[in-house]
């Protein structure tokens, strides 16, 4: 059954299930290289202050945790790697605001959220922006629905609290409606799928690879993709004690995860036959999947806060978080930023 929202407002880590497609997986640009050996250390001459890094994936996957890179490239350090998986990003940053996890990667959204219930985290890295093509307003191909207007009292599917949250608020501002204006259903991916497909809903907000497969499959025509709104990029996310005690290990992943970045926008084709057996998707939607994707990282600029600032004011004033934030107090002294950046990605 499909209840509709009746108030925009979210619920902080509200927990839900993200159910992926059976045997599916999506791409994190998690990649992590080998590319510069580790001379054979300890800790106490290194100065990391943990023998232990515990990563957060999501339960799209990631090709580190199925690689191993990590513990390869961190056992000559005498550090291990512990891996937890989430649904989604809001569950990953509760964790971290537990203590289960030290660093992870998610979308622009999910900060924003762990910073207006108190989690003690920090930016440490922002993705590449993306083009913006890999997530969408989607409608069936003979939908009457041919504007963003027209989607005034009709039923809006997306996940609340993720990127597609932003994606659809932004699209309705464009459109001149309010978040008010539409039938608003929070559904996870897996219940969207198939609602959208037994035509149950009027319009779904998703991103990639329920995207790419709802276009391949279900011939979904898009009414709006993300260009020019969800291009932020998304970021890697730490716990504030972890980064401030351990800098160069961070460093030290912050540099590996950029290596096999500019390695795989250079080798997409490598990047998919890389991650076929993984994925057991079909080629031509991991393709379409990879082609529009970005890899790499950018340091934390205070443009590029900025415009996370804006999302979050954003969100305040829709009221899908209970209080306004700032989002310097979740950043680090330029000093401190000095320190966990990477001079391959330094200067981006």
């Amino acid at each position: 059954m499909i209840t509709a929202l009746k108030q925009p407002r979210v619920k902080i880590f509200q927990r839900f299930s993200l159910f992926l497609l059976p045997g599916l997986l999506t791409i994190s640009t998690t990649l992590i290289s080998c590319s510069v050996e580790t001379p054979n250390s300890d800790n106490k001459t290194t100065g990391f202050n943990t023998k232990v890094v515990r990563m957060g994936y999501q339960s799209s996957g990631d090709i580190v945790k199925l690689k191993g890179l990590i513990e390869k490239r961190l056992q000559p350090l005498g550090i291990s790697v512990e891996w937890a998986q989430f649904a989604a990003g809001p569950q990953l940053m509760e964790a971290m605001n537990v203590g289960r996890v030290d660093i992870g990667s998610v979308g622009e959204t999910p900060p924003i959220f762990a910073q207006a219930a108190g989690t003690s985290l920090v930016y440490a890295a922002s993705n590449k922006p993306t083009t913006g093509k890999g997530s969408a307003i989607i409608v069936q191909n003979n939908s009457p629905i041919r504007t963003l207007a027209d989607l005034k009292g009709k039923k809006v599917v997306f996940q609340k609290g993720s990127a597609s949250h932003y994606l659809l608020i932004k699209a309705l501002e464009e459109g001149g409606l309010r978040y008010s204006d539409i039938q608003a259903l929070s559904l996870p991916p897996s219940e969207a799928r198939d609602a959208f497909l037994q035509r149950k809903i009027d319009a779904w907000v998703t991103w990639d690879p329920y995207l790419a497969v709802a276009q391949k499959k279900a011939n979904a025509r898009v009414l709006r993709d993300g260009s020019g709104i969800a291009t932020q990029g998304g970021y890697y996310m730490a716990a504030r004690k972890f980064t401030t005690e351990n800098p160069k290990l961070v460093r030290l992943i912050l540099e590996e995860i950029d290596n096999t970045g500019q390695w795989a926008e250079k080798n997409r084709s490598e990047v998919v036959k890389l991650l076929i057996p993984q994925l057991k998707i079909d080629q031509d939607i991991l393709t379409t999947m990879v082609e529009r994707r970005t890899f790499g990282l950018r340091p934390i600029t205070p443009q590029i806060m900025e415009n996370q600032q804006k999302i979050a004011d954003l969100f305040a004033k829709e009221k899908v978080i209970p209080k306004p934030i700032n989002i310097k107090e979740a950043m680090l002294t330029s000093e401190q930023y000095a320190a966990i950046t990477p001079e391959t990605i330094s200067h981006k």
